[in-house]
């Protein structure tokens, strides 16, 4: 069966749905607490003093403010039956995403792993919103989780084959 191209109107509704769902999500992240402050609370219960230690390690806290707190390294796609992971350096320029298109093969799951190096403070919820267009319209919208802080931004063109390989 052969897909037919969604019109117009068709684009326009599916991207009004994901609209209404944007509003619906009300989170509140907890109260931003720095490592020191987590550490010096409850310092005389010993099982809490070794609690945090067993979740926080032996961390010694970053005091430069130039240092972004989130460092985001590496987007890796894990595809089920592909050759191997298809792996983006999000260190480098991110530009250079858009300029070129990466090939995924029609009907195959994946999974979106990002790799972050955090360098001060806990992150709280960290969310991770990715934006689906066709033909210039937004089609899909999927949210995860919310800290109302942008780490980092890019855009980047995947191409739907029959195979892996142009």
């Amino acid at each position: 069966m052969v897909e037919q191209e969604p019109t117009a109107e068709q684009l326009a509704q599916i991207a009004a749905v994901n609209e209404e769902d944007e509003n619906s999500i009300r989170y509140k992240p907890p109260a931003q607490k720095s490592i020191q402050e987590i550490q010096e609370l409850d310092k005389d219960d010993e099982s809490l003093r070794k609690y945090k230690e067993a979740l926080l390690g032996s961390v010694t806290v970053s005091a430069d403010p130039n240092t972004p707190n989130v460092i985001e390294t590496r987007l890796t796609l894990v595809r089920s039956t592909a050759p191997g992971p298809l792996e983006l350096d999000l260190t480098g320029d991110l530009e250079s995403f858009k300029k070129q298109s990466l090939v995924l093969k029609e009907g195959e799951e994946y999974r979106i792993k990002i790799s972050l190096q955090v360098n001060r403070e806990i992150v709280s919820g960290m969310k991770y919103i990715q934006h689906t267009y066709r033909k210039g319209i937004e089609t899909d919208k999927t949210d995860y989780m919310d800290d109302k802080t942008d780490h980092l931004s890019w855009e980047w063109n995947l191409t739907i084959k029959k195979e892996w390989k142009d």
